[in-house]
């Protein structure tokens, strides 16, 4: 917008320049004062002698009134008009200060009403492209990707692309393709850890938080893998690691910004968790009801799955509603896969672990991908649970009628 307004006031300018000099200047005329005064006064002497002459008797009235009449006619064509020049600089004084305002009016209004205002505004000018262009640019890429397998940069960007897009499985697909690349790379691992833990409902353990490590492993202040890293310890309430891996994340950031405010505050609350747990306390807003412990998948049934097969974890009461108490979502590829529910995690408006006696712990390998059972999932359960308990095993060794 102001490179378009500072070419537009140069060429306004540029106008003005070219039309304004003209009229400025003071006229010439082809006689000066000095010679005009002359002609007057040899007028006025030939005139004088004429009149001599024909008191005299020495020339007649007609040929007299035919002397005046030449001498008239030469005075007029040897003095130009000099009533001209004030009128005419004035007037051309006017006309240049009139075009000086009117001119850069004129070049607004027009502009106004045969162009195109709303381009000089920033947002009216950001590209507005639609899902359907969208859609085709990656499938654009996913063809060049197919021809180019081995274009590993490639699969990053369209991993990059679906997490934008917030599809989350086609994204770690596609960070899967680029592992020669994203293996090596500290950021790259620390959003392929990102995308896992979208796919299993924002949990960071089990895969991601093996990528996490390895990240930190290359470099330890990579920001990314810092910060997934201390959520990661929170999860699994090692509140100490938590604060000391933002703490380091803390000496990366600018001070004083938004995000320092923000990492301090998280900060202080795991240390102050960290505290409660040396002192004996329960985890502050958990229930000291909390059970814990891990899932995984008998032998015989590890040939009929996929790696990224869908994965719940449920916490249901043993009587009662069958609204889960508590989920976690993964993969088949993140067993044996470790879990831990309590009060904090209760859906809205529901009922909470603590509420129940016993409650019981179900894993699930839904085929279809949702949360409801279907015929051909695979399943375990775990019943008589009471809250509190550890160390809990829950084997997926069942096939959904």
């Amino acid at each position: 917008m102001t490179a378009f307004l500072i070419a537009a006031a140069l060429l306004v300018v540029a106008v003005i320049a070219l039309l304004l000099p003209p009229l400025l200047r003071t006229p010439r005329f082809s006689g000066s004062t000095d010679q005009s005064e002359a002609n007057l006064a040899i007028f006025r002497d030939q005139l004088a002698e004429l009149e001599r002459e024909r008191r005299e008797g020495s020339l007649a009235e007609a040929d007299f009134a035919q002397a005046k009449s030449e001498l008239q006619r030469r005075l007029l064509e040897e003095v130009p008009a000099q009533a001209a020049p004030t009128t005419t600089d004035g007037g051309s004084r006017q006309t240049a200060l009139a075009l000086l305002v009117l001119i850069p009016l004129a070049a607004a209004a027009g502009y106004a009403l045969l162009g195109e205002p709303r381009a000089l505004d920033p947002l009216q000018r950001q590209a507005r492209i639609a899902p359907e262009q969208i859609e085709a640019m990656l499938n654009s890429l996913v063809d060049k990707l197919q021809k180019n397998p081995d274009d590993h940069q490639g699969w990053v960007m369209l991993a990059r692309s679906y997490k934008v897009l917030e599809r989350f499985p086609e994204a770690a697909k596609a960070y899967e393709r680029a592992a020669p690349l994203v293996d090596q790379d500290p950021a790259l691992l620390a959003d392929y850890a990102d995308v896992l833990a979208q796919t299993q409902g924002g949990s960071l353990q089990g895969r991601p938080s093996e990528l996490i490590e390895r990240a930190l492993r290359i470099n330890p202040r990579e920001p990314q893998a810092l910060l997934l890293a201390g959520a990661a310890a929170t999860d699994r309430q090692q509140f100490a690691a938590a604060a000391d891996y933002w703490s380091r994340l803390l000496e990366l950031v600018e001070p004083g910004s938004e995000e320092a405010g923000a990492l301090t505050a998280a900060i202080g609350k795991a240390r102050e968790f960290a505290a409660a747990q040396a002192g004996g306390s329960a985890k502050p807003g958990a229930s000291a009801g909390a059970v814990s412990g891990e899932v995984t998948l008998s032998s015989k049934l590890a040939a009929t799955v996929q790696p990224g097969d869908v994965l719940f974890v449920f916490a249901r009461a043993e009587e009662g509603p069958r609204m889960p108490l508590a989920a976690q979502r993964a993969r088949v590829a993140d067993l044996p896969l470790r879990f831990e529910f309590d009060d904090s995690m209760a859906l809205a408006g529901g009922k909470k672990i603590s509420d129940f006696a016993t409650i019981r712990i179900e894993a699930r390998v839904a085929r279809a991908g949702q949360a409801q059972s279907s015929s051909g999932d695979l399943f375990g359960t775990l019943s008589g649970v009471k809250p509190g308990s550890r160390n809990l095993r829950v084997l997926i060794d069942q096939v959904q009628p």
